[in-house]
């Protein structure tokens, strides 16, 4: 039996044995940022060193090509996901996909400026929602106080399966 390997997963196994740093974007966890540590130089870090849960949502990201599980980002006080990386048919994308996060963890989505306008908008309870902008570096952020499950989606993007999920435990 052959397992799928998908390109962030020959990165991040090229990355953890070679210990080469790559440029944002092209970590498994969307860092943005260029410093060596692979974060921003508050308190976040890139997913490569992330335990990765398989976690089913009850078909939430069965229309998401880039979900490849839940990224355990608990014992960080604040995690970076990108908007608009490649997935999905396009820049149509949220990578990572899903993190789980301890409570008064602040997450923030920055923007490629890749696919167009995005934005960022939780479903079912309105807990949080960004502006449509397609502006690379804009950033949107919402600290996460009480443990659920946060569903968000890109609205102009959501029938291509731009979706993504916040697990706060």
């Amino acid at each position: 039996m052959t397992e799928r390997f998908s390109r962030r997963r020959f990165l991040h196994a090229t990355v953890a044995s070679s210990g080469l740093a790559l440029l944002a974007g092209c970590t498994a966890g969307g860092s943005q940022s260029g410093d060596e540590s692979g974060g921003s130089g508050d308190g976040s870090e890139s997913t490569t060193t992330a335990d990765v849960e398989s976690r089913d949502f009850d078909g939430w990201f069965d229309r998401t090509s880039n979900y490849e599980g839940v990224y355990d980002m608990t014992d960080k006080d604040a995690v970076t996901v990108a908007v608009g990386v490649s997935g999905n048919s396009g820049a149509y994308a949220f990578d990572p996909a899903a993190v789980r996060v301890a409570p008064g963890t602040t997450v923030t989505w920055e923007w490629t400026g890749s696919g167009g306008a995005h934005n960022v908008v939780e479903r079912e309870n309105d807990s949080f929602q960004s502006e449509l902008t397609a502006t690379e570096g804009h950033t949107f952020e919402y600290t996460f106080e009480d443990s659920g499950e946060y569903r968000y989606v890109c609205v102009p993007h959501e029938t291509f399966g731009m979706v993504g999920a916040v697990v706060v435990e």
